[in-house]
């Protein structure tokens, strides 16, 4: 069993500045819960970067709890994920989820329904990076169904 490696949630709000690059100014995001509607459990998403036009890349650092997951979505020009800390999962329509630990690096295709989280027994930690289509990042759909997130 791989130890649990979460790193320590804050009271939210908490707010901290980062210097993107010279090029970008210093922009404040707030540690906030995702919205309900689009996940089952408690997730934590920090803000890393959203890109002024003409660029398009968002990025996020989302903390999910033992058990919590993302609804099902899709990304208009795909998804990167990348897990700094725990185990997850993601799954695919259709198909049995498959394990992410540290480290790892996914791809997501452009319109690919899927859900990524955390397993049962650990919480999970990853970068997304994805870019904006017309404004969007993101199309949600349905939450995932136990069935859905149990590993058989």
């Amino acid at each position: 069993k791989i130890p649990v490696l979460f790193p320590k949630i804050f009271d939210y709000p908490f707010t901290y500045k980062s210097v993107i690059s010279e090029k970008l100014k210093s922009v404040d995001f707030v540690k906030a819960p995702f919205g309900s509607n689009w996940i089952t459990g408690v997730v934590w998403q920090d803000g890393i970067v959203e890109a002024p036009e003409p660029a398009r890349v968002r990025a996020l650092r989302v903390s999910f709890e033992p058990g919590s997951r993302t609804a099902w979505h899709t990304h208009p020009l795909g998804q990167t994920l990348y897990i700094v800390n725990g185990q997850g999962l993601i799954g695919l329509r259709e198909e049995k989820p498959q394990l992410m630990h540290i480290g790892d690096t996914i791809w997501i295709p452009p319109n690919e329904e899927h859900w990524h989280g955390a397993t049962a027994e650990n919480a999970m930690t990853h970068i997304a990076i994805q870019e904006a289509l017309n404004g969007e990042v993101a199309n949600w759909l349905e939450l995932v169904s136990d069935q859905e997130y149990q590993l058989k």
